[in-house]
């Protein structure tokens, strides 16, 4: 998947990034706090899937994620 295509508004400013091992530039992205932590309760069913997904894969298809400034500030 694109990273953009998990790319949502982020009111924080900061997003977490989980980049895939294998494909530069793809990975998936999610709004969170500049410590990191999502708020699930705020994410769509679909957005909540796939952060859990990522989260399962790391070590095996995504690196470890990195809290970043959001692009979309």
């Amino acid at each position: 998947m694109n990273t953009s295509q998990h790319a949502h508004t982020n009111r924080a400013g900061f997003e977490l990034r989980f980049q895939s091992l294998f494909h530069e530039g793809r990975g998936y992205v999610f709004p969170c706090d500049e410590a990191g932590h999502v708020d699930l309760d705020a994410m769509s069913d679909t957005l909540r899937v796939s952060y859990l997904f990522a989260r399962t894969l790391i070590g095996r298809d995504f690196s470890v994620p990195a809290v970043r400034a959001s692009a979309l500030q």
